[in-house]
């Protein structure tokens, strides 16, 4: 079994953590990977659902007596207290490792402490080892609830090379691709919770559900958030009983993410244009996801509307992340820019 580094131990640890997204709220999704006394890999785990083992004991449990006098990798800071499960640094310590290297510090004054809990046992602790990485990985919209108080949000949608949402007779499937929409369901199972519009719900009947391309559910499901006043129908796929479904009866968006923010640290926005102007004109979206095919439509509904932009200079501006090729489409995802781009 050949050796690892730390550094790739913590990008297989960030990597596999990938797989707890969605399954893990209000718990963080961590990865951490065991190294024997010689640098070989022989445990790997990501935080289970919310009462399961933690991304560090599912990597003990199967290092087993390897363990002792290796080295763990953790892409956050092993937690300190005793919750529904206990302390991850006092599980760490009877295991016998030697070392830990953890990628961000917990933010969360509950649990953290346990890198000192490590030091006082006599284990070598470092933080902060590819902590870039790790942030912007699955820990990104956990870390994001914990210093600004409410979920991440993500605008999500396609359009048409001139942005558009629709032709001009209302028709909007399909503008993507086949391989663009597999890729929006894999998304979907890895978040928390999906929001539209009541208007969205009579004018489309979306299911909201995360599904694989033979068209059955996936494991995970996200919550569907309904936001306002009007009645949903008994019919509407969002009643169906595939996923959860919420009605926030409320126009206050803020007021909204508040409700579901005990439930939820990644939320998509995938309503109509005008709740997506609402969001983005209230300073509520740090991420766009823009689902891009090569059709131009000439006219008819724009993805976006009423954003609260009315010159050049109040320009929501953001810093492109990442583009993928998905069949004949792209997709973008782009981060806000909070500071002046100059």
């Amino acid at each position: 079994m050949a050796l690892l580094t730390i550094e790739a131990a913590m990008r297989l640890a960030i990597a596999h953590s990938d797989t707890a997204r969605g399954l893990t709220s209000p718990n963080p999704a961590v990865g951490a990977v065991i190294l024997d006394a010689q640098g070989r890999q022989v445990g790997i785990g990501a935080t289970t659902p919310p009462g399961g083992p933690h991304a560090e004991v599912v990597a003990l449990r199967q290092a087993g007596i390897a363990a002792r006098g290796g080295t763990a990798v953790v892409t956050l800071e092993p937690c300190a207290h005793q919750g529904r499960t206990g302390p991850c640094a006092t599980a760490l310590a009877a295991a016998g490792v030697a070392a830990v290297h953890f990628a961000v510090a917990d933010p969360n004054p509950t649990a953290a402490g346990g890198a000192d809990s490590l030091r006082a046992a006599g284990i070598a602790v470092s933080g902060g080892l590819l902590a870039d990485e790790a942030e912007t990985g699955p820990l990104g919209a956990w870390l994001f609830r914990q210093r600004n108080g409410r979920p991440r949000v993500t605008l999500k949608f396609a359009a048409s090379l001139d942005g558009r949402a629709a032709a001009a007779d209302g028709t909007s499937q399909w503008i993507t691709g086949q391989a663009a929409r597999a890729r929006v369901h894999e998304e979907r199972a890895k978040i928390d919770a999906i929001v539209i519009g009541t208007g969205t719900v009579l004018a489309d009947n979306p299911s909201l559900t995360a599904r694989h391309p033979d068209g059955s559910l996936r494991a995970h499901q996200p919550l569907r958030v309904v936001v306002g006043q009007r009645e949903i129908p008994r019919a509407a796929q969002v009643r169906d009983g595939a996923a959860e479904m919420l009605h926030v009866r409320s126009h206050d968006l803020a007021e909204v993410l508040a409700t579901i923010a005990d439930r939820a640290c990644d939320v998509q926005v995938e309503g109509g244009p005008l709740l997506a102007g609402r969001f983005l004109a209230a300073g509520l979206v740090d991420r766009v996801q823009m689902y891009q095919a090569p059709v131009i439509l000439g006219a008819g509904k724009t993805a976006i509307e009423a954003a609260g932009v009315g010159t050049i200079g109040e320009a929501l501006r953001w810093r492109r992340k990442s583009i993928e090729v998905l069949g004949p489409d792209v997709l973008m995802v782009f981060e806000r820019l909070i500071a002046s781009p100059e």
